[in-house]
């Protein structure tokens, strides 16, 4: 092959177009490189699906799978060194802002198709400064996830449509002896903690912060001091299981799909499709979604994508670009979604989804979809890591006792401010 024709080939691949081969070596211009990619358990794909990027692209793949919290921590910590922690890796929304200040990551623009940036609306919440840095692939979002048996054997009608009905609602299920412990909330000080009390914030009709970042929480009748009120309340009430203390998100998904929990209140409208999977969940038959409750109106919820993104120390970029591609195209979105729970960020492919029946509670999910917020209207500050790490250490320190609500969030505010100097 030519020189002029391979670099044809290699400057056309990451633009993720999908024009038709002329001949083997140009539709698998990067054979035999090797691409190593890092993804949380949810994103670490299933073997069938990387012997067929093998296969489709020639490039060997070594997949790697860490805990959420671990991975930023490794990506922190190979950056600062001056080495990748992988060619590709795992870029949270909650990330952007740090590493994109931090110059970390590759930019994406002029690399990627519009009209695929075009079928990716939450590709806006990884432009820093308004340049793109990672392109996602997995569409979360939260919703109430729920036992439609254990409602129902506790003679409860409707899904709950306000915290307080959320609350009323555990306490008759456990008074029926149905769970012992209804409502499944992580406590520990992780980052899934943190975001489901964001979550219950907006449940109870406000917002962390106003336009200029002042926190907004530490009055006792604002919505982020009650939101934290009403899970302590369920804990000490013996609704939530006490060992949440030390659980991740991760595991209360597990005690869902075993059938303990009632009801999975900060759950990843994704995981409706692993929840639905008699392969993988003791419930399948009895999985439910209803809209978050909310004390207002209508139904709040907000935006927690992932995305995949190109470190500017990877010793295979391209490979890296090579992997997004493929990771983006519909059938694996598709496929993604069947295996892992991953809801599609592709909007053309969460339609035909659900137009096929294969969107588990579709209309729901879809209703939900179309209510997300992003946390912060003004962009994810470079500051929220430092901000949610107090955030979940208070949270779990007023959960185990140690301190009251009204010191927890004077904590987590001082920390935002410190943060923010």
């Amino acid at each position: 092959m030519k020189r002029r024709s391979l670099l044809a080939a290699l400057s056309a691949l990451p633009l993720f177009l999908a024009a038709p081969a002329l001949a083997e070596d140009a539709a698998k211009p990067l054979a035999g490189q090797a691409v190593s990619v890092l993804l949380p358990p949810w994103g670490t794909l299933p073997k069938a699906m990387t012997d067929r990027f093998t296969a489709e692209t020639g490039i060997a793949l070594d997949m790697q799978s860490l805990g959420w919290d671990d991975i930023r921590t490794k990506i922190v910590t190979s950056m600062v060194a001056g080495t990748a922690p992988a060619d590709a890796t795992e870029v949270d929304w909650s990330w952007v802002g740090q590493f994109g200040s931090a110059g970390w990551y590759d930019l994406l623009d002029g690399k990627v198709d519009p009209a695929l940036l075009a079928d990716l609306p939450t590709a806006r919440i990884f432009q820093f400064d308004g340049k793109l840095l990672a392109v996602p692939y997995n569409n979360d979002f939260r919703i109430l996830i729920l036992n439609k048996d254990h409602l129902k054997r506790a003679g409860i009608a409707e899904a709950p449509k306000t915290p307080q009905a959320l609350l009323d609602a555990a306490k008759t299920i456990k008074a029926a002896g149905v769970a012992d412990y209804p409502i499944g909330l992580p406590l520990s000080a992780t980052e899934g903690s943190a975001t489901a009390w964001y979550l219950l914030t907006k449940a109870f009709g406000g917002d962390l912060f106003d336009a200029d970042f002042k926190p907004l929480f530490t009055s006792p009748d604002s919505a982020g001091y009650k939101a934290m009120q009403f899970e302590i309340d369920a804990l000490k009430a013996g609704l939530i299981d006490p060992a949440a203390t030390g659980l991740k998100d991760v595991e209360i998904q597990e005690l869902f799909k075993s059938g303990r929990i009632s009801f999975d209140v900060a759950g990843w409208a994704g995981n409706l499709a692993v929840y639905s999977d008699k392969s993988k969940s003791q419930v399948a038959d009895q999985v439910g979604a209803a809209l978050m409750p909310n004390v207002g109106d209508k139904s709040r919820t907000f935006g927690l994508p992932g995305a995949v993104g190109i470190p500017v120390s990877a010793k295979a970029p391209d490979a890296g670009l090579a992997f997004v591609a493929w990771l983006l195209k519909p059938e694996n979105q598709a496929e993604g979604y069947a295996s892992l729970g991953n809801l599609p960020t592709r909007t053309s492919v969460l339609e035909k989804l659900n137009a096929d029946g294969k969107l588990a509670s579709g209309d729901v999910l879809l209703q939900q979809a179309a209510l997300v917020e992003p946390l912060f209207a003004q962009g994810t500050p470079g500051w929220y890591p430092e901000f949610s790490g107090a955030a979940a250490n208070a949270l779990n320190q007023a959960a185990k006792g140690q301190i009251d609500v009204a010191e927890a969030v004077k904590q987590i505010a001082a920390a935002a401010e410190a943060a923010q100097q």
